[in-house]
C-alpha cells in the first residue's frame, strides 16, 4: 500500500456546495477545486475545498448539490498572496463517485509533532490543547497539519514534545473567526483536524 494512503486518510461524504473551479497544473495534468459540505451530528456543517484531476471530475459528471463520497488526503500550503489564512488546508481526492450514503467526515493521520503542543483552556473552563503534525509524503515532502484534542486527551498531549510520533483520528473541519485589520474587523475560516482520538505511536512510546 502507498505509504502516503497508510499516514494520512479521509473518507468524506457530503454535498457539493459549487462549482468546480480551475485551480493549477502540476505533471501535465490539470486539477480543479471545488467545496464540499459535510454536515455533523449537531446539524451544523464543514464546507471543505476538494482537489481533483480533471479526469476525475469528467467521469463523474457531477452537477451542484450532488452528493459524492471522496477518498483522499489531506494537503496542505502555504498562502503567499497575503489573503486569508497562510497555512491552507485541501483534500487531495483519490477516488470520487456519486452517492446515497450519509454524511460523514473520518480522517487518520500518522505523523510527527513539529512544534511544541500549546495547551490552554476555554472560557468555560474546558482543557484544550493545538498539535501541529508533520505528515510524510511521496517525494520527500510533508504536509503540516493543524489539530486540536479537547478534555484528558488534551491534558495527556500537552505533555509532549517535538519529535514525538502521534497517531490521531478525527474530522476535518472548517471554522470561522475574527480577524483584527487595520480597517476593522474581517471574517476568515480555519481549517483543522479536530481529534477525537489521539495517542503516542509505538516508536514514541518506546523513547518514553
Amino acid at each position: 500500500m502507498d505509504m502516503n494512503q497508510e499516514n494520512n486518510r479521509v473518507l468524506l461524504c457530503g454535498t457539493m456546495a459549487g462549482a468546480p473551479q480551475y485551480s493549477h497544473s502540476a505533471g501535465g495534468q490539470r486539477f480543479y477545486c471545488f467545496p464540499l459540505e459535510v454536515q455533523r451530528l449537531s446539524g451544523s456543517s464543514d464546507v471543505l475545498n476538494i482537489v481533483l484531476r480533471k479526469e476525475q471530475l469528467d467521469a463523474v459528471e457531477a452537477l451542484e448539490r450532488a452528493r459524492l463520497r471522496v477518498t483522499g488526503e489531506l494537503r496542505s500550503y502555504n498562502n503567499r498572496r497575503g489573503e486569508g489564512a497562510r497555512l491552507v488546508l485541501t483534500v487531495l481526492a483519490r477516488e470520487l463517485k456519486l452517492t446515497d450514503e450519509p454524511d460523514e467526515n473520518s480522517v487518520s493521520l500518522l505523523g510527527t509533532l513539529c512544534k511544541s503542543p500549546n495547551a490552554r483552556m476555554t472560557p468555560l473552563g474546558r482543557d484544550i490543547c493545538d498539535l501541529l503534525l508533520a505528515v510524510n509524503r511521496r517525494g520527500g515532502r510533508s504536509d503540516y497539519l493543524p489539530c486540536i484534542c479537547w478534555g484528558s486527551r488534551a491534558r495527556e498531549a500537552a505533555r509532549w514534545g517535538i519529535g514525538d510520533v502521534v497517531r490521531l483520528e478525527g474530522r476535518f473541519q472548517s471554522r470561522g473567526y475574527l480577524k483584527l485589520r487595520e480597517d476593522g474587523l474581517e471574517q476568515r475560516v480555519a481549517y483543522e483536524v479536530s481529534a477525537a482520538e489521539v495517542s503516542l505511536a509505538e516508536s514514541a512510546l518506546n523513547r518514553v
